[in-house]
């Protein structure tokens, strides 16, 4: 007759991992070995003993401490950017001379005026004229979202094929949606479709450098699309051309703070932030603003921002800078954190 009892946990490596991270993380032996101990495994204690004698993890403790050591010299300027303003500064028709030296040099986030009042994408792009001009052209967009919590991450999976007409009919009849959503993880496909666009926008020779064919990015949703917590690999320009966009952003000396699991992006709900959930959270400094039809906002590098469409929104970005803009070469190969 077989046996009905359980069987008994054994200790195996996911359990010695699980006490190697508790140990870096700070936590008392004595506190993991009764956790242990509840969880069924008798000889936790010496298992706990003998990675405290590895050499291993006295190595892996030595790197900790220059971690800390490097979170401790970010929390400076976290404390510092509390003492004054933090809003985001408006600035009108700024000179490419004083955007690099007051912004672009010190990763400081700024919102250009001024600079898109004679774009013809501001008074020729609509829903009809989109329809009415390129509506047989297929293209690309991403899909299904709202039953992904994940769906950033896999944006790959979410990529559809559709008439762009038929596309623009989805958004002028959806409201507020996050489930589809035509971003810079389609324009591989898009940029070529709708290569006539790009006529209707300024080259912006202040800031941006001259390169053969389509460059930018093209964002095209209705009100409720979110573009999650996470940090660009480049500086960024974010020009709106219709709707507004509620952008949420976080510096980058944060990192710390902003429970950042997997390559660029953070766990952070920015609709709603859980302190329960993540209460390191309840130090970070998160800037606010409001994205309105003809502004630039310039995200710098390493800056975390969550994107909330507020309308219908069409949004160009760019990355042609004149100036280095080269910050994923030396980008971590291995993107878990």
């Amino acid at each position: 007759m077989a046996s009905s009892k359980t069987p008994r946990p054994q200790m195996n490596d996911d359990w010695r991992r699980w006490i190697a991270e508790n140990l870096m993380l700070g936590n008392h032996p004595a506190g993991l070995a009764q956790i242990l101990l509840k969880s069924g495994i008798a000889d936790g204690k010496a298992e706990i003993e003998a990675a405290l004698r590895s050499p291993y993890l006295q190595g892996a403790r030595r790197l900790h401490n220059r971690l800390a050591k490097r979170d401790w010299v970010l929390e400076i300027p976290s404390k510092l950017s509390r003492l004054g303003d933090t809003s985001v500064q408006r600035r009108h028709r700024l000179s490419g001379e004083d955007f690099l030296q007051q912004h672009y040099r010190s990763n400081t986030p700024v919102i250009l005026t001024g600079m898109l009042d004679d774009c013809p994408a501001r008074t020729r792009w609509s829903l009809d004229y989109f329809k009415q001009a390129y509506g047989e052209r297929m293209v690309e967009v991403q899909y299904g979202r709202s039953a992904d919590p994940d769906y950033e991450k896999n944006s790959i999976a979410h990529k559809r094929d559709m008439r762009f007409g038929d596309y623009v009919d989805m958004v002028r009849d959806s409201g507020h949606t996050n489930d589809f959503y035509m971003t810079a993880n389609n324009d591989s496909r898009n940029r070529a479709a709708l290569h006539e666009l790009w006529q209707d926008v300024p080259t912006l020779p202040e800031y941006l450098q001259p390169q053969p064919g389509n460059t930018g990015f093209f964002w095209f949703g209705p009100a409720g699309t979110v573009t999650p917590f996470h940090h660009d690999l480049t500086n960024n320009f974010m020009a709106q051309i219709v709707g507004r966009k509620k952008v949420r952003m976080i510096a980058p000396w944060e990192v710390a703070n902003v429970y950042n699991q997997r390559h660029c992006f953070s766990e952070v709900d920015g609709r709603q932030i859980d302190l329960e959930r993540f209460p390191a959270m309840a130090k970070v400094n998160v800037i606010d603003c409001v994205l309105e039809p003809g502004e630039i906002l310039f995200l710098p590098v390493g800056w975390w921002h969550f994107v909330e469409g507020l309308d219908i929104s069409i949004t160009v970005s760019a990355t042609n800078f004149r100036w280095d803009n080269d910050y994923y070469s030396n980008y971590p190969a291995d993107h878990d954190f």
